[in-house]
């Protein structure tokens, strides 16, 4: 049983494999002929292999760049890091895990199909980690094992359906369509991002469009724009952590200087293969995902994760991940002036998440969105943890923490319940957070009717 258990939950928390299968079901229930099917689960495979190796350089170029900034400036304390924390956690919580996990994909299903909120979470990695924090969280509460589970897999269920439809107003706006939407553990951040450059920007003036003197034509290549900027942050963190740190815990005995400009040269290149795999999976999974969309949840919408969004606008990635980066190092002064715990940047969670917060924030202020929308998401990022992390119980100090808006707001809302009234208060948060889904979805069936009927 366990066993089976286990590969359930390694196809579940495998992205590449798990939207592979949703895009052979797609196209199986189409009655696509078998050359068709293959092919469509075959790219879509490959697609998220590039994705995330695309990923694994960015990651690899960002990890030196976060350690030389810790030294340079010599700051110490909480860095968020949510592949750290979830490592940590499974070793004591990992059964509970895997079962709210897969409650929880059951449950996105069962909403999506009950409620008018279409969405199908199929980031099988950012699901696994929510699943991680909320049997943390439920755990604390000290609530038996089946309805940890239950309670804890609608939770997570309800999760990955509300928030990639708050984030998708925005979405449509930078994909000029409703055929797919955003499944990330930042989609919160995303669409506050998208709000505020409403409120602060001007659309029309894109950060696509932003005019280069005809001499520097060829910085609206965001491979050469990205290499360059890079190149520059790299080689500036580095003068100020030294050769000597560097050579010797870092680059192997390679000069600094050209050690940073190959990290940001990775960085580049990690980019470019993110935008190529993001590009072969759209092309496979929004056909494919017609054929569950007619059988299984009418109108469903798969939720992918957020470099999808990063081809629509280069340079708003670039200018998200740095200002995004910027607000987590004016809330590190913050709290040192004020005495809180201490958040590094952490440049993983800055460069995901901020990225997007930029695309968000252009597609609805342009320039001046892109900057405000992702400089307010880092703050929100940095600060966010420090109310999260009373809330987990003794894993809530050990020296990292979940870092993405989802886990936060979801962390915190389970667990002031939790304070408030343990696990009654809990189970009728949850409730009510599904009765209101319920609700919504026939009072706008209602209204659909009414304005039928006036007609």
């Amino acid at each position: 049983m366990n066993s089976i258990l286990n590969i359930l939950i390694d196809i579940a928390s495998t992205p590449a494999i798990l939207v592979a299968l949703i895009a052979v079901l797609g196209l199986g229930l189409q009655k696509k002929p078998i050359s068709d099917v293959v092919r469509g689960g075959i790219k879509t495979f490959v697609g998220f292999l590039v994705v995330t190796a695309g990923a694994g350089v960015i990651e690899g170029s960002l990890a030196p760049f976060g350690e030389m900034f810790q030294h340079a400036f010599n700051m110490q304390g909480v860095v968020p890091n949510n592949e750290a924390i979830v490592a940590l956690a499974l070793t004591k919580y990992g059964t509970y895990t895997a079962l709210i996990m897969l409650a929880g994909m059951a449950f996105n299903i069962l909403i999506a199909r009950i409620t008018r909120f279409k969405y199908i979470y199929l980031t099988g990695h950012a699901t696994l980690y929510m699943a991680c924090m909320i049997a943390v969280i439920m755990s604390v509460t000290k609530m038996s094992a089946v309805p940890l589970v239950l309670v804890g897999g609608l939770a997570l269920g309800l999760a990955n359906t509300i928030f990639p439809a708050i984030a998708q107003p925005f979405t449509k706006q930078i994909t000029k369509n409703d055929s797919v939407a955003l499944g990330h553990t930042g989609n919160f951040g995303y669409a506050l991002s998208g709000f505020i450059g409403k409120y602060v920007g001007n659309k029309e003036k894109s950060t696509e469009d932003i005019n280069f003197p005809k001499g520097l034509s060829f910085l609206r290549d965001s491979t050469v724009s990205i290499t360059l900027t890079m190149g520059i942050v790299y080689t500036i963190v580095a003068l100020f952590a030294g050769n000597d740190f560097i050579s010797k815990n870092l680059s192997n005995g390679t000069n600094y200087i050209i050690y940073a400009l190959q990290q940001a040269g990775m960085f580049a290149a990690g980019v470019f293969v993110i935008l190529a795999g993001v590009r072969l999976i759209l092309a496979e999974i929004v056909p494919a995902f017609k054929g569950i969309s007619e059988k299984l949840v009418p109108n469903s919408i798969p939720a992918l994760d957020c470099p999808i969004v990063f081809p629509y606008a280069p340079n708003a990635v670039l200018i998200g991940f740095l200002t995004s980066f910027v607000g987590g190092i004016v809330s590190l002064f913050i709290m040192i002036a004020t005495g809180t715990t201490v958040i590094i940047p952490g440049v993983v969670p800055h460069f995901f998440c901020g990225a997007t917060a930029g695309v968000f924030g252009n597609a609805t202020g342009g320039v001046r969105g892109a900057v405000v929308g992702s400089f307010i998401h880092g703050v929100i990022i940095s600060f966010m943890p420090i109310l999260l992390m009373p809330v987990m119980g003794d894993l809530g100090f050990q020296g990292s923490t979940f870092s993405d808006t989802d886990y936060g707001v979801t962390g915190i809302f389970l667990g002031k319940l939790a304070d408030m009234g343990g696990q009654i208060a809990v189970v009728a948060g949850v409730l009510a957070v599904l009765a209101l889904l319920i609700g919504l979805t026939v009072f706008g069936k209602k209204k659909v009717n009414e304005t039928k009927e006036a007609a």
